[in-house]
């Protein structure tokens, strides 16, 4: 069974930064795009940042700039570098890898903005 592993999430303060990182715990085979999302507390599960097998990117406007999402489609892990952290990006953060048949998906990282 394949499982998307995450880490790096915690607490940090406003303008802070943080490195999400996920890996495949078995492969997955002829991943087409990587991405990460986000959850806040009563709202919507929003995409943050997706990157495609060729290397295209995609960021959701309240985190260009701030947010860059990399990934290495040899060992199949996806990274969300973020910088200059809000309180507004608070939520609970998880991985996604889409191949053609499946989507895969993390259990989720919680990130925390505060001072």
């Amino acid at each position: 069974q394949v499982q998307l592993v995450e880490s790096g999430g915690g607490l940090v303060q406003p303008g802070g930064s943080l490195r999400l990182s996920c890996a495949a715990s078995k492969g997955i085979f002829s991943v087409n795009a990587m991405a990460w999302y986000r959850q806040a507390p009563g709202k919507q599960r929003e995409l943050v940042a997706r990157i495609t097998k060729g290397g295209i990117t995609n960021y959701a406007d309240s985190v260009k700039g701030r947010f860059t999402i990399s990934g290495d489609n040899a060992k199949k892990t996806v990274y969300l570098q973020m910088n200059s952290l809000k309180p507004e990006d608070t939520a609970v953060y998880s991985c996604q890898m889409a191949t053609l048949m499946y989507y895969y998906w993390g259990q989720g990282t919680q990130v925390t903005v505060s001072s």
